[in-house]
């Protein structure tokens, strides 16, 4: 009789354990579809969203691609992404294709740290624009793009400044104003000479952008709307002329990149469904989701404005039969190897043969180098 009970008692608890197995694989399958499904949704929403970005299928990086970089160089840059940004003043074609790119900048982020940093070419940086032939090919930075759209753009980056960037992001005035609305504005202070201009461009801003403000009474720290954070970031009749006008850009940049990342889901939501029709990208919908699901680990770093040594100079430009104010690099080698340093820590770069003709070239052209300059 005990022996049976035994048998019966072992049967029982054989029977408890089989069938907390299967409710434990149950469990497992469960938790495995809810991934699946999770992964399905985050999918569908993934790609939603990338519908409404402006992707430029014709642009093609073999096109832009830096064939004169050495390996070791090459190396370097791989081990980080870096991307052109272009802020176009289109306000008369409403088009992504052409305009002066009146905001150049050079993103660089670290794939291990999340660190980016920002450079601002100075629009009026005189440069070699890559596709021209010789006799006018030097001219102003933010006409490149004007010339020959997004690809020419990157390309004049490439070939003066030893970079190999394979994508590029446009961008106008409204979608900075919408981005900064959304974002709840961003606080800035403004002094008195700036207020005045502020209020100035924040007219035609308005118009454009078809967007509301309020004047600023005068110097103080403020919480700029998106009209008024875009007129900040246009300001260039104060001491330090562009190079300053370019120093509030990244200040606003730093400040949407700072409330973008303690936004909740549903700001961030809102941001990708106005800004993302109202932007240009060479970028895939593979790349921007990689990008995204880093984006809570970016960190700001340091920026600076290109070139970092300089001379104000006026300089015939040939293609537009004029002599215009420009920023000449002292010298371009020499900024060119400061860049290097600053963006990848290379502290030894050597520049390509390439840079270093049209390096002297633009000697030759204007007169300014090392031993010009007081």
């Amino acid at each position: 009789m005990a022996k049976n009970n035994g048998s019966r008692e072992k049967n029982t608890v054989g029977r408890k354990a089989a069938r907390a197995k299967k409710r434990r694989r149950k469990v497992i399958l469960f938790g495995i579809e809810l991934l699946v499904l999770a992964g399905i949704l985050a999918w569908l929403w993934t790609n939603s969203k990338m519908d409404k970005i402006q992707t430029d299928e014709a642009f093609e990086a073999k096109n832009v691609k830096n064939e004169e970089l050495t390996k070791e160089t090459k190396d370097v840059l791989g081990e980080y992404t870096t991307i052109a940004l272009f802020g176009l003043d289109n306000r008369d074609t409403n088009s992504y294709n052409s305009g002066n790119s009146d905001v150049i900048m050079v993103a660089r982020i670290d794939k291990d740290t999340k660190e980016v940093r920002l450079v601002s070419v100075y629009r009026d940086t005189y440069l070699k624009m890559a596709d021209l032939d010789n006799t006018e090919a030097y001219s102003k930075a933010n006409a490149a793009y004007a010339v020959g759209g997004p690809q020419q753009a990157v390309r004049m980056l490439n070939t003066n400044l030893d970079l190999d960037i394979q994508e590029y992001v446009s961008f106008d005035f409204d979608a900075v104003a919408e981005a900064v609305d959304i974002l709840g504005g961003v606080e800035v202070e403004i002094t008195e000479e700036e207020c005045v201009h502020l209020n100035n461009y924040c007219i035609e801003t308005s118009e454009v952008t078809e967007k509301s403000y309020e004047p600023l009474p005068g110097a103080g720290t403020y919480n700029l709307n998106g009209v008024q954070a875009v007129s900040y970031g246009r300001i260039r009749y104060t001491a330090g002329d562009d190079f300053k006008r370019t120093e509030r850009q990244r200040l606003v940049v730093n400040k949407m990149v700072e409330k973008a990342l303690t936004s909740d889901i549903t700001t961030i939501n809102k941001l990708i469904d106005a800004v993302f029709p109202k932007i240009k990208t060479s970028l895939g919908k593979t790349e921007i989701a990689s990008m995204a699901m880093d984006a809570f680990n970016y960190k700001m770093g340091e920026n600076a404005g290109f070139p970092f040594n300089k001379e104000n100079k006026v300089v015939d430009i040939a293609y537009q039969k004029a002599d215009a104010d420009c920023v000449v690099p002292v010298s371009l080698s020499a900024n060119v190897k400061q860049l290097h340093d600053f963006l990848y820590g290379n502290t030894s770069y050597t520049v390509t043969d390439s840079v270093e003709s049209i390096s002297d070239e633009i000697i030759y052209r204007t007169g300014v180098n090392l031993g010009s300059v007081e």
